[in-house]
């Protein structure tokens, strides 16, 4: 009889370790895992209630981390100190502990409220640690309650939830590991991306050009897109914004930098000079052509073309560029060999293209051709936080080759990040190199600038409308009467002329905008207020003492255009 029982029993516990270890291997989500195996040791052995207890912190501290037959409330108050009650004695002592009632234990302490006496009945308590191996330190403890009934032997219940605690032991490190694991590959990823954060403008710079902004970095990676490939690259933004320096870096950057890069500016030359400097000509192809010369093309086979201002060249010879785009091939002008080439080409421009091929001043079918890929480059004003490197940029280079020591007061950088920059890089490189001339002593403060003081004749640009580089200009301006700014004229009467002859009709230069004390006039306080707040209204209408609503109404009054920096 003993036999069959032990037989039974020895079965028994065979299928539940191996359905234990089925679990287990399942998944690395211990709470799912030990739910689900602690379900299968309630249901073959028979227990009451069994649960799973962890340290939470450092110190010690034990709670119930998975449990049949308790309730969440019962779960939620299962927490115990370090050696309090039987189950701190198990896990500071690496030892099991069985209770074989507990109404009579002095030991036992039910935090959950779910293990204590019950009238009527015998409960057990059996708490083994949670060991890996020869490991003394417990990771654990496994608790299990049954009623005594019969032949129950506990020390077979020990023994056996020995050996599931070890299987529950090494599920609990092996978690450890891979948490641990997982943290440390977390932490690497987050240092990677920070250290690739931090090296993006390093990685994304280009020679010659300074750009820490969002839109330049965009720029930089388009340029580091497109540069491998043999793609025409169309340069796109105001005069002034770089254009040839981001052309060289784009041919620097491709697999043509070792050939040559021939650079034409299409807007300083006639029809026939251009067609003769592009395309060559042979000797006595016109008056003055005593030999053959090689044009551009000729001597960018292999590299790259940069066209400047491709939108000024003449309809005539945009049908000349046309062919030599599509077909790769020209003929020297006087001559009538064909002349194969192989060049990577980039165009710029500052016109509005789209408009003039509406008004059908430029070919459509050339801007198809040459706007294959675009880069817009952003005007100064529209990425003010490359002002100050692109200052210490040009204020070293001039130091260096002046051999000086000049250097730019907090003041004096207010004053160039506040100001509009009509002629972006190009005129902030003039007004620190004009500047750091003029200036007497090693610093340039807020007041050593001509705009400070009225002689900044490039200051009348800085509220001129123009479709492109070339347009006419029209200029918004209110005029003075006895002191006072009179209204802006109507829309068919606002003026359409250049700089040059507004200063002259006016006699003087505009009003000061960057000064530090307020206008008289209404419209020019607005003005000063918001080139004061960098465009802001919400600013603006603070510095004035009104409200946001007040201040649109009165820009609208006045037709001033809120500008975008």
């Amino acid at each position: 009889m003993i036999s069959r029982i032990a037989q039974e029993r020895s079965h028994l516990e065979l299928s539940t370790i191996y359905e234990v270890c089925r679990i287990l291997g399942d998944s690395l989500d211990l709470q799912r895992t030990f739910r689900a195996a602690l379900n299968t040791l309630a249901a073959q052995l028979g227990l009451l209630r069994a649960m799973v207890v962890l340290p939470v912190s450092e110190d010690g501290q034990l709670r119930v981390h998975s449990a049949v037959g308790l309730t969440r409330d019962e779960m939620e108050r299962g927490q115990w100190q370090p050696g309090e009650g039987v189950i701190g004695r198990v896990h500071f002592s690496g030892l099991p502990v069985v209770v074989t009632n507990v109404e009579d234990s002095d030991e036992f302490i039910d935090r959950t409220g779910a293990f204590g006496p019950q009238e009527g009945k015998r409960l057990s308590f059996i708490v083994v640690p949670l060991r890996t191996g020869a490991d003394h330190n417990a990771v654990g403890v496994l608790a299990a309650q049954r009623e005594l009934q019969g032949v129950a032997r506990l020390s077979d219940d020990q023994r056996f939830l020995t050996m599931v605690a070890t299987l529950l032991a090494q599920s609990v490190a092996l978690h450890h590991s891979v948490s641990a694991e997982h943290q440390r590959l977390q932490q690497e990823t987050t240092r990677l991306q920070k250290a690739l954060t931090a090296d993006i403008p390093r990685r994304r710079s280009l020679d010659n050009v300074v750009g820490q902004s969002r839109q330049m970095q965009r720029v930089f990676a388009e340029v580091h897109q497109a540069a491998p490939s043999r793609a025409t690259v169309l340069l796109r933004g105001e005069s002034g914004t770089g254009k040839e320096e981001i052309a060289r870096a784009i041919h620097f950057l491709s697999p043509r930098k070792e050939a040559p890069f021939i650079k034409v500016n299409c807007a300083a030359l006639t029809e026939s000079l251009l067609e003769s400097e592009l395309f060559g000509h042979e000797k006595g192809a016109f008056t003055g052509a005593v030999g053959e010369r090689k044009g551009r093309f000729e001597l960018a086979h292999g590299g790259t073309l940069f066209l400047d201002e491709v939108g000024d060249i003449s309809a005539g010879f945009q049908a000349k560029l046309l062919r030599v785009l599509q077909e790769r091939e020209f003929e020297r002008v006087g001559g009538s060999r064909p002349v194969k080439v192989d060049v990577r080409l980039i165009c710029a421009t500052n016109r509005d293209l789209e408009r003039m091929v509406q008004r059908g001043e430029y070919r459509a079918d050339l801007y198809y051709r040459i706007n294959v890929v675009s880069i817009f480059l952003p005007p100064l004003r529209e990425r003010r936080e490359d002002i100050p490197p692109l200052v210490a940029h040009f204020l070293d280079r001039y130091n260096k080759e002046n051999r000086r020591n000049v250097k730019v007061t907090p003041e004096a950088m207010q004053v160039l990040t506040n100001c509009y920059w009509p002629g972006n890089v190009r005129e902030l490189q003039n007004c620190i190199e004009r500047t750091a001339t003029m200036v007497e002593g090693g610093s340039i403060n807020g007041l050593a600038f001509p705009c400070r003081s009225n002689r900044c004749l490039t200051q009348t640009l800085h509220h001129i409308d123009k479709a492109d580089a070339v347009a006419p200009a029209v200029v918004h301006f209110a005029g003075r009467v006895n002191g006072h700014s009179s209204p802006l004229p109507d829309d068919d009467e606002v003026l359409t002329i250049g700089p040059a002859e507004r200063l002259a009709e006016s006699g003087a230069v505009p009003p000061r905008h960057f000064g530090p004390e307020a206008p008289a006039g209404e419209r020019d306080r607005l003005v000063w207020a918001m080139e004061q707040c960098g465009w802001v209204q919400a600013k603006a209408a603070r510095l004035l003492k009104v409200t946001p609503r007040q201040l649109g109404y009165a820009l609208q009054k006045h037709r001033i255009e809120v500008r975008k920096l």
